[in-house]
Formats: C-alpha cells, structure tokens, sequence
C-alpha cells in the first residue's frame, strides 16, 4: 500500500495547476449548492427537534432513568445499616432504614417488571404510537414512576440522615 501511495503522490504532483483549474467553475456551480443545500436541510432538521417537548413515554422514562442509578446507592446503605440493626431501640431505627431502603428497591424492580409488561421495547425506545388504552396506561405509570422514584429518594435520605446523626455522635 506504501507503493500504491507513492505513486499517486508522484502522480498528483506531476498535475499543473493549470489542468485542475478548469475545474473550479463546475465545483462552484453544481457541486457547491449542493453542499450548501444538504446542510441547511440537516440544520433545519435538527432545530426542530430540539423544540419538540418531550413526549409522556419520554417523561416516565426520564423519573425511572433519574432514580435508577440510585440501586447502587440503595445497596450501599444497606450494607452499612445492616450491622447496626439490632434490638436496641437504635438498632431498631437502623433496622426500619434497613427495611425502607429495601422497599423502595423492591418498588423499583416491581415497577419496571409491570411497565416492561405492558409497553413493549419499540413503544418505550422508538416513540411507536399508543393505542387509546395503552395512552390511559402510561398516565398510571407516570403516577406509579413519580412515586416510586419519591419513595428511593426519601428511604435513602432518611438512612444517610441516620447514618450522618451516628457518626456525628462519635458512635
């Protein structure tokens, strides 16, 4: 390939400006235009996406997508609770934050099971268009999202606040 380089390198040079010149013309005329119309076209393609307000299915996905990096956080605590939790009255707080951290996983698990159940991928990733029933679904969905999604924020606020108050008292 090192050859084949060489000699259109040789080749190329041996041009005279003045045989490639008469090129110009023809690249202004035809081929410029063309040019500038595709990328206007893609420019005017891509603004108007950006003002399209985001679509139901999108706003459900968004809560879930907001609230499922948390898991990590969710098992982290969990692990940290886990032996404080005895049954001292204060083990018993850590045992209830415990218990509420797992709830609110096992909410976020029961709600993507029920939603993948009644959308299907193309419907979720795609935009493919609801039937009328599957419209009043997704309404429930974003009620069930919005609270499952306030019940992992609360339940790990609520053992980081715990967790802070512990090591605040020196224990």
């Amino acid at each position: 390939s090192g050859v084949i380089f060489f000699k259109v390198l040789t080749f190329t040079s041996q041009i005279s400006p003045m045989k490639i010149s008469f090129l110009y013309p023809v690249i202004v005329r035809k081929v410029l235009p063309i040019l500038l119309i595709v990328t206007l076209v893609s420019f005017m393609g891509s603004c108007g996406e950006e003002n399209k307000p985001p679509t139901r299915m999108q706003q459900v996905m968004a809560v879930h997508d907001s609230v499922m990096p948390e898991m990590s956080t969710i098992s982290r605590l969990v692990g940290q609770l886990k032996p404080l939790a005895d049954s001292t009255e204060t083990g018993k707080e850590y045992q209830k934050a415990m218990k509420d951290l797992q709830e609110a996983h096992t909410a976020m698990m029961d709600w993507m099971k029920g939603f993948g159940d009644r959308f299907d991928h193309e419907e979720i990733m795609k935009g493919k268009e609801l039937s009328p029933e599957k419209q009043q679904w997704l309404k429930e969905e974003e009620v069930k999202v919005k609270d499952m999604a306030d019940k992992v924020k609360g339940s790990i606020a609520r053992a980081k606040a715990l967790l802070e108050a512990r090591e605040a008292s020196g224990d």
